[in-house]
């Protein structure tokens, strides 16, 4: 039986609140047409706090695309990620923001085909948006601090880490969805019971970090240039700034109920 995605969302909530009127009652192949994904929109739909959580969404976003433009502009490295995608950026001759988006676009296709449970709204909003803020952040630093010296690109590279933080825990805490790196490490840790995500986290991150500077070596950067991508910057945000966020996800508004 095929119904319209309003019969089923209509027939889920019968199932969901168990009428027992026999007008009411769901049967069994109509209760088989509901999927998973039905049921994610229905709990969507249902949330009081969806409209902080999508607010929070975008705004951690932004804070976070705002702050990985001032790394780039400071030149001390970015996170393991971003530095990948500066070396495709460094072979690719497009705009920054439709690269990210483009990159993104084919990891969400990887991780549609196999979990799409981890992908939710905000990672939308991360693929669409994010790389374009990046670009503008950056832009916009290096054109108010011109020429940079050392003291004054120390202090924005603990500004955008801190930063980084704080917008990341917001986009946490609004659990509308990881981003599609993230995704694709949590499915491989949930299919490989014995690797934690940790452990792909930092496998990712390494694979990473080695092909960008691959590609920043094809593209006829030396290696100054290079740690501009990777850095010291790379460095703490691959093994120190867990903590931090942790700090930032306890104390911010956690309307998404992350555990």
């Amino acid at each position: 039986m095929r119904l319209t995605i309003r019969k089923r969302m209509i027939y889920a909530k019968k199932i969901s609140v168990g009428f027992s009127d026999s007008k009411k009652t769901v049967s069994k192949s109509q209760r088989g047409c509901i999927t998973t994904q039905d049921k994610r929109i229905i709990k969507m739909l249902e949330d009081k706090n969806m409209r902080q959580r999508i607010m929070m969404s975008v705004l951690g976003v932004l804070i976070h695309g705002v702050n990985v433009g001032i790394l780039k502009a400071v030149a001390l490295g970015v996170d393991p990620f971003q530095s990948l995608m500066s070396g495709i950026d460094a072979v690719i001759p497009i705009r920054f923001g439709t690269l990210y988006v483009i990159v993104n676009a084919i990891l969400i296709s990887i991780s549609l085909i196999f979990d799409r449970s981890k992908i939710g709204l905000a990672t939308v909003i991360n693929l669409t948006i994010f790389g374009y803020i990046v670009e503008f952040s950056q832009s916009i630093v290096e054109s108010i601090f011109s020429p940079m010296n050392m003291a004054v690109r120390l202090i924005l590279l603990a500004i955008g880490l801190v930063f980084i933080c704080f917008g990341s825990a917001i986009y946490f805490n609004a659990n509308l969805g990881v981003s599609t790196y993230d995704a694709i490490s949590l499915y491989i840790s949930e299919r490989q019971n014995r690797v934690s995500f940790k452990y792909c986290r930092v496998i990712s991150d390494i694979i990473c970090v080695t092909v960008a500077a691959i590609l920043l070596r094809h593209a006829g950067q030396g290696w100054n240039e290079i740690t501009g991508s990777i850095g010291i910057a790379t460095i703490i945000t691959a093994f120190f700034m867990g903590p931090l966020l942790s700090f930032f996800m306890r104390i911010l508004p956690d309307p998404g109920h992350r555990a």
